[in-house]
C-alpha cells in the first residue's frame, strides 16, 4: 500500500505594527562588518519592503503571548525600518509584514534564512543593468539606486555587451570572469567570437593574450603618433578609441590607424611649413628617421638664442628660490615631499630654458637643411642644420672664378662670407726665359715634388722612432675624420677610416642599447674636442694615455663591418664562401677578446626582430632548443603569425640567439685545411635564403642574384 505524501503546511503571514516587534537575541548574525544598514533603509525607503520579517511571539513566564514578537530571522531588515522610524520617515506603528512561526528552533530559522541565500550571478547583474538602461536610466541614476561606483555601473553594462554567445559559455563555466573582461575591449561581436574560437582550440587563452588579439590592429594611444596629434583631434576627426574599464590601458587604443598616420602627416607639414620659413634649403619629414641617417652631412654649429628679459627674470627667479629651499633643508635626512616635488619642478623648468633653438648665419641656413620627426615622447623634434656634400661650398664671387684681386673689397653686403683669391701652383703657366733676379716667382712645380719626396723619407723614419708621435698621428686622422668631416684640413697620413652604412634598418636598431651607448660616447668626446679643428693636435696633446686610447678605440669603432652581404660593393655577383666566413671568423675573434655578449647587449627574440621573419619551422626549432619539445608541441597546430607571438613569450628571458648572433667556435674553424673555405653557415645558404623570404621579399632577393 503506497504510503501517503505528507503535506506541509506554511507559517501563517501578518501585518504587525513596527512598535510591536524587538530584535530577538536568537539571531544567529552577530559580526556586523561590511554590512550597510542606511543603504539599505535607502532602497526600503525607494521600494518599500521586498521580503517579510520571520517572527515569533514573546511568551510571559507562564506560556501567555504578551503581543509583542521577536524577530530572530530579519535582523538587518529591522534595524533598517528602525531608522526610518528614528529619521521621522516611518511611523512606528506602521504595519510590517510578517511571517508568523511557532514551530522549531529560532536560531535554526535565523541560520538557514543566511545559508540558503544565494548571490546573484555576474551575468544575471549585467543583464540587470542593461534592462534598467534600457528602460531609460543612466549610469549615474542605476548606481544613486543600487548603492555602486558609476565606474562599476559602466564596466557592468560593458560587460553585457559581449557577444551572446560569449554570455553563453560564461553562464556555463566555459570561461572566467576575467576572460569575458578582457574580450569587453571591442565592440565586435563577430570578431570576439572568432578570438574566443582561436584561443579556445590553442589553449592560450590568458586574458593578456585575448586582449592582445583583439587590438592587434590598433595603435596604442601611448603610440609617439597618437600623443603627436592628441586623442581629441583624433576623436574629433571621426577616429574610434577602444578602452578597457577593467584594466590600466594608457588611454586605450586607436582603431583608425589611416586616419592617425593621415593627422600626422597634416601635422608636420604644418609644422614644416613654419620652419621652411627660416630659410632652409630643404626639410625632410617623418615619423622616426632611421638610425644612422645623418652621416656623411656636416652639422652646422648654431649659437643659443639669447634670453629675453622675462625669460631671464624667470631664470634667475627659479635659481633663488632653489637655493633657498636647498638652504632650509640642507640639514633634513630626508626631504619632505612638498619641497622634493617643487625642486623637481624647478629643475624640469630651468632644463626647458636650456633646451632653446639656435641661430644660425643666415648664409649656411641658405644652403643647409631640417630633420623634422616626432621624439619617442609623442612631441615635434626639430633637428637643425645639416648641409649635404653637394651644398657644402659656400656660393662663389664670380670676380673670384677669375681670379680678380679682391683685397680692397670691404665691408660689402653679399650674403655670404668674403674669401680672398688663392693662387693656384698646379695651374700656373709656362715658365718664360727670362731671367730677373730681382722678380719672386713661385719654384718650378717640379722642384717642389722632389724636394717634398725626400721630407716625405725622412718623416716617415723618423715617425718610425717615435712610436708614441705616430698613435697620435693616427688618432689625429681618426678623430678629423669622424668628428670633423668636413674639415678643411687634411691629415698627411692617407690612412682611410670607412665608416660602413648598414644596408637594412633592423626594427629597433636605433632604441639598441648598443646605439644609445655609442651616441652618448660620441657626444662626450665631441664636447671635450676643440670647435676649430686646427686645435686638434695641441688637444690631442694635452690628453693623457688613458683617454688618448679610449678616444682611439671610439674612433675605430666605426669602421668595424661583421655584415653579412651577399653581394660586393661592385655588384659582380655573390661573395664568395671564403669571403663571408674570412670577415665572420675574424668577427668572432673580436667578440671573444671583448666579451660580447649579444644577450646581455639587450637583444632578445620578437616578431619584429626575427620570429615573423623566418619560417614556422625555424620558429618551433627555436622553442625546441630554448625550451624543449613539450614547448614547441604547444604551439605547433598555430598559424604563423600567431606561432611567433607565443614564441616571443615563451622564449623571453630565455637567452636564446639566433645562429648569426653566436660566437662559432673556434674549434670548428680550426678543423678546416688551411687554404681552403669550408662550407658557408647555415643561416647563410642559398636555400635557406629562399626559405626564410616572406613573399614580399623574394624580388628583391631574385633581383640581388
Amino acid at each position: 500500500m503506497t504510503k501517503a505524501v505528507q503535506k506541509i503546511t506554511l507559517s501563517p503571514s501578518r501585518d504587525i505594527p513596527f512598535n510591536k516587534l524587538v530584535l530577538s537575541q536568537s539571531n544567529v548574525r552577530r559580526v556586523k562588518a561590511g554590512i550597510s544598514i542606511e543603504q539599505l533603509a535607502e532602497s526600503i525607503a525607494r521600494r518599500t519592503l521586498l521580503q517579510s520579517l520571520s517572527v515569533r511571539a514573546v511568551v510571559d513566564s507562564e506560556g501567555n503571548e504578551t503581543g509583542m514578537f521577536e524577530v530572530p530571522a530579519g535582523g538587518r531588515r529591522y534595524r533598517a525600518l528602525e531608522l526610518l522610524v528614528k529619521q521621522k520617515r516611518m511611523a512606528k506603528t506602521q504595519p510590517v509584514p510578517c511571517v508568523v512561526r511557532d514551530q522549531g528552533i529560532a536560531e535554526d530559522d535565523s541560520l538557514a534564512e543566511n545559508d540558503e541565500r544565494v548571490g546573484l550571478h555576474p551575468l544575471d547583474q549585467f543583464r540587470a543593468f542593461q534592462s534598467l538602461r534600457d528602460s531609460g536610466m543612466n549610469e549615474e541614476d542605476i548606481a544613486a539606486r543600487h548603492f555602486v561606483n558609476p565606474a562599476v555601473v559602466k564596466q557592468r553594462l560593458r560587460l553585457a555587451s559581449v557577444s551572446p554567445k560569449l554570455h553563453e559559455v560564461y553562464a556555463e563555466d566555459g570561461m572566467t570572469l576575467e576572460q569575458l573582461m578582457a574580450f569587453s575591449v571591442t565592440a565586435d561581436q563577430a570578431r570576439q567570437e572568432q578570438v574566443w574560437e582561436n584561443v579556445s582550440r590553442s589553449g592560450y587563452d590568458e586574458p593578456y593574450q585575448i586582449r592582445r588579439l583583439l587590438t592587434e590592429n590598433t595603435v596604442r594611444a601611448s603610440d609617439r603618433r597618437a600623443r603627436f596629434v592628441g586623442l581629441d583631434a583624433y576623436e574629433q576627426a571621426g577616429g574610434g578609441i577602444l578602452r578597457d574599464l577593467f584594466e590600466h590601458d594608457d588611454g586605450g587604443w586607436l582603431q583608425d590607424v589611416a586616419l592617425l598616420d593621415r593627422l600626422v602627416t597634416e601635422k608636420l607639414k604644418a609644422e614644416a611649413a613654419t620652419i621652411a620659413a627660416e630659410g632652409w634649403k630643404w626639410l625632410s619629414l617623418t615619423v622616426d628617421f632611421p638610425y644612422g641617417h645623418a652621416n656623411g652631412l656636416r652639422k652646422l654649429e648654431g649659437n643659443p638664442a639669447d634670453f629675453s628679459a622675462d625669460e631671464q627674470a624667470a631664470i634667475d627667479a627659479l635659481n633663488a628660490e632653489q637655493a633657498k629651499l636647498e638652504a632650509e633643508n640642507q640639514d633634513a635626512d630626508e626631504l619632505p615631499d612638498a619641497v622634493d616635488q617643487r625642486l623637481g619642478e624647478i629643475e624640469a623648468a630651468l632644463l626647458a630654458f636650456e633646451d632653446r633653438s639656435e641661430v644660425y648665419d643666415p648664409a649656411d641656413i641658405a644652403r643647409a637643411g631640417v630633420f623634422v620627426s616626432i621624439d619617442s615622447e609623442g612631441r615635434l623634434s626639430v633637428d637643425r642644420g645639416y648641409v649635404r656634400p653637394e651644398d657644402g661650398a659656400p656660393i662663389a664671387d664670380p670676380e673670384i672664378e677669375q681670379g680678380a684681386d679682391t683685397s680692397s673689397i670691404e665691408g660689402q653686403e653679399t650674403g655670404v662670407p668674403m674669401q680672398r683669391a688663392v693662387v693656384s701652383v698646379a695651374g700656373a703657366a709656362a715658365e718664360t726665359e727670362e731671367d730677373d733676379d730681382d722678380v719672386a716667382r713661385p719654384l718650378p712645380e717640379r722642384l717642389i715634388i722632389e724636394l717634398t719626396a725626400h721630407r716625405t723619407l725622412a718623416l716617415r723614419n723618423s715617425l718610425a722612432e717615435n712610436p708614441a708621435i705616430t698613435f697620435q698621428a693616427v688618432l689625429h686622422n681618426f678623430v678629423l675624420a669622424t668628428f670633423y668631416r668636413f674639415a678643411s684640413a687634411r691629415t698627411c697620413l692617407e690612412i682611410g677610416l670607412h665608416t660602413p652604412t648598414f644596408p637594412a634598418q633592423a626594427p629597433g636598431l636605433k632604441d639598441s642599447a648598443s646605439a644609445k651607448a655609442i651616441d652618448a660616447r660620441h657626444l662626450g668626446w665631441k664636447d671635450r674636442l676643440p670647435k676649430n679643428e686646427a686645435d686638434l693636435w695641441d688637444a690631442l696633446t694635452a690628453f693623457d694615455g688613458t683617454a688618448q686610447a679610449s678616444l682611439f678605440a671610439h674612433c675605430a669603432s666605426f669602421t668595424l663591418n661583421a655584415l653579412y652581404e651577399p653581394a660586393n660593393r661592385y655588384g659582380q655577383g655573390r661573395v664568395s664562401a671564403h669571403g663571408v666566413r674570412t670577415r665572420l671568423d675574424q668577427a668572432d675573434v673580436l667578440a671573444r677578446a671583448t666579451g660580447l655578449d649579444m644577450v646581455q647587449a639587450g637583444w632578445k627574440p620578437t616578431v619584429d626582430n626575427y620570429l615573423g621573419r623566418v619560417t614556422k619551422l625555424r620558429i618551433l626549432d627555436a622553442v625546441r632548443e630554448a625550451k624543449g619539445e613539450s614547448s614547441a608541441q604547444l604551439i605547433d597546430h598555430l598559424k604563423k603569425a600567431d606561432m611567433a607571438k607565443e614564441a616571443e613569450r615563451l622564449l623571453d628571458g630565455s637567452g636564446w640567439l639566433p645562429e648569426p648572433l653566436r660566437l662559432i667556435d673556434p674549434a670548428a674553424s680550426a678543423a678546416e685545411p688551411e687554404g681552403e673555405a669550408g662550407p658557408l653557415p647555415e643561416f647563410l645558404t642559398e636555400d635557406d635564403d629562399q626559405e626564410s623570404a616572406s613573399d614580399d621579399e623574394r624580388p628583391q632577393l631574385a633581383a640581388a642574384e
